[in-house]
């Protein structure tokens, strides 16, 4: 596997090696030992696969609050996504930055982004299906969203008229939020 530090503390771009051939292809796309000599140290305990029928979908900002924040490794295993990590640790120096990166079935790219930040992603192509790894499990009381296009964010989403859920289209902006997430989750 080849991983990179993608510019906020502790998130990584990970690639793993594919061996393709006349049958299709085969690969490694998870190694608790690789990625432990990359420092990624995450005992995972929980996947969610989710299906995205239409281009133009954004899901999130989401994130779960202390005392049960969650590390997650993302894919995509169909389709394609533009793949959002904000910071929101609010002692951190990255405090509200955020960054990108195109994830697809065909760049068979992965996001790891460790507790503290919040995910979102906007699809680019349809039936688009993405699976998550989770570090921790499901907590109702604890799951937050910020609204996807809080001017204090300000993601630059290429799309004006997205599908959105009920939840995310009425997500609280951040300053109305009650995120709890700092820096000692994941320094």
């Amino acid at each position: 596997m080849k991983v990179t530090d993608l510019g906020l503390s502790g998130v990584k771009l990970i690639e793993p090696i594919y061996f393709d051939d006349n049958r299709g292809y085969s690969a490694e796309t998870y190694n608790d030992r690789t990625l432990r000599e990359y420092g990624i140290i995450t005992q995972f305990c929980v996947d969610y696969e989710c299906c995205n029928v239409k281009s133009g979908t954004i899901r999130g900002i989401h994130f779960q609050n202390n005392p049960h924040p969650q590390t997650k490794l993302v894919r995509v295993l169909q389709g394609e996504i533009l793949d959002f990590i904000v910071d929101l640790r609010q002692d951190s120096p990255t405090f509200k930055k955020w960054i990108s990166q195109v994830i697809s079935a065909e760049n068979r790219k992965q996001i790891y982004l460790p507790s503290g930040y919040g995910h979102a992603y906007l699809t680019k192509k349809p039936n688009t299906v993405v699976l998550y790894k989770f570090d921790d499990y499901y907590d109702k009381d604890l799951v937050r969203a910020i609204r996807w296009n809080d001017p204090n964010i300000g993601i630059s989403w290429e799309i004006t008229d997205p599908t959105l859920s009920s939840s995310d289209a009425k997500a609280a902006f951040l300053v109305e939020s009650d995120v709890n997430l700092t820096l000692g989750e994941n320094s």
